[in-house]
């Protein structure tokens, strides 16, 4: 038996393919997923769901048969099934007298410092409350061009979990957990009950995307788990058409695959990690070696810089690291190889003396 003792938070991931079946949108599935996060929370523990659906629930409500690929058509289908898969939400939820509350998010609120903190403050009051928290892209203005998708709702579950401090990351789908191959096309192959570090063996298990409305395949849910990892959470990846799956699985049932927790990194380290850089500048060796031993980035150090940003953008250090830059791209255009005793004289008063803090630099390995 597993040992889930202590645990305060769990966020749980939804799949499109667990709530539709042949006929559609999945009600009774619905209700069986509502009560048993009831169930959850007379256990004490907050809960937070990361619901697919919306895009499919939208594509069925016009007649459309097949996974919907154009841009503009998923956006106008997450427009008409948004509505519709929270209504259906509240009706289940209301049988349990739980209210819930419809957190549409994108990349760009995460990235932004400001906004981040103010969603992660309006959801710690939400759970306060009792109020389950229901989490979707919000696929009407995201799009992968302006690069505000998340791309699937893996990496966002993962993401909500490493940003609220979750215990638990939950990932309910169609498959019993990880495979040492593909169950679909190998026999042979066995279903790993715990995963203690993402080695290379373990990436390699990872299959492709294969349901009509998903995006997340298992390359997806592995990058997931890596992400809560880093802030100390564990995960869970299991099948969610089960009877009682959640409830099962928190009294410690070996069903699925748990992954467990890594070293948890602080809170604003996550986010810099996490964050989708807006530029980037690379570096001499010496300067490399000086911030992998926790010293400032300098402006001697600086070769050249891409992209534009502002002063507060988090941005990339030669591909392997990411850093909150202190100043903008074009301010450190003018002081690339000077020594930080001329930056007063180059570009004016008032600027810090380093362009990133060590604290303020995380390697991405």
């Amino acid at each position: 038996m597993r040992n889930f003792e202590g645990l305060q938070r769990v966020v749980i991931k939804i799949g499109t393919n667990l709530l539709t079946n042949s006929k559609g949108f999945d009600i009774d599935y619905v209700h069986s997923i509502s009560s048993q996060i009831a169930g959850l929370q007379k256990r004490g523990l907050q809960v937070l769901l990361v619901s697919s659906g919306a895009i499919g629930m939208g594509a069925g409500e016009i007649g459309l048969k097949s996974r919907v690929r154009d841009i503009k058509m998923r956006q106008a289908c997450a427009d008409i099934g948004q509505p519709l898969l929270m209504h259906q939400y509240k009706e289940s939820f209301s049988n349990f007298d739980i209210s819930i509350a419809q957190v549409l998010i994108t990349r760009e609120v995460l990235n932004n410092r400001t906004t981040f903190l103010n969603l992660r403050n309006s959801v710690e009051t939400l759970l306060s409350l009792g109020i389950i928290p229901i989490f979707n892209e919000n696929d009407s203005v995201s799009t992968d061009e302006i690069g505000s998708a998340f791309g699937d709702n893996d990496r966002l579950s993962a993401l909500v979990a490493s940003k609220i401090d979750a215990d638990l990351l939950i990932i309910l789908t169609d498959i019993d957990g990880l495979y040492s191959g593909d169950p679909r096309k190998d026999s042979d192959v066995t279903l790993i009950s715990s995963v203690s570090e993402l080695t290379p063996e373990i990436l390699a298990y990872a299959g492709k995307a294969g349901s009509e409305f998903s995006t997340g395949g298992m390359q997806t849910k592995l990058q997931a788990v890596s992400i809560a990892a880093n802030a100390g959470c564990k995960t869970i990846l299991a099948h969610g058409g089960k009877k009682d799956i959640l409830l099962r699985l928190i009294d410690g049932e070996d069903e699925g695959t748990v992954f467990l927790s890594g070293k948890k990194l602080a809170a604003r380290s996550r986010w810099i990690l996490h964050s989708d850089t807006t530029g980037r500048i690379n570096i001499d060796d010496g300067a490399l070696k000086a911030i992998r031993l926790r010293k400032s980035l300098l402006p001697s150090g600086i070769i050249s810089v891409e992209g534009t940003f502002k002063d507060g953008d988090v941005i990339s250090i030669n591909g392997i690291a990411h850093a909150v830059s202190n100043f903008t791209s074009t301010e450190i255009e003018n002081i690339i190889g000077h020594h930080s005793k001329d930056i007063s004289s180059i570009i004016g008063e008032g600027h810090r003396d380093v362009v990133a803090r060590p604290e303020d630099i995380v390697f991405i390995e």
